[in-house]
């Protein structure tokens, strides 16, 4: 499965980037993309586990930035 959600408050493109590439270290996620130009997040990632992947890769990008936000 693969969608789109859309981030608030993403701040640098470096943030970005190391936002990327812990979610592509969530067990079960396929490829994700973060885009600071377009404030977006792709995720495809095994479907059923596809809820509890995004709930990680939320976590994910707090844990970078604590004020962004990944509207589900």
């Amino acid at each position: 499965m693969k969608k789109k959600f859309k981030m608030e408050n993403l701040d640098c493109a470096n943030c970005a980037a190391k936002m990327e590439t812990a979610i592509n270290k969530i067990p079960g996620v396929k490829e994700a993309t973060v885009s600071f130009m377009t404030q977006r997040l792709v995720i495809e990632a095994d479907d059923d586990r596809f809820d509890e992947i995004v709930k990680e890769a939320a976590a994910a990008c707090r844990k970078v930035d604590a004020d962004c936000q990944v509207l589900i």
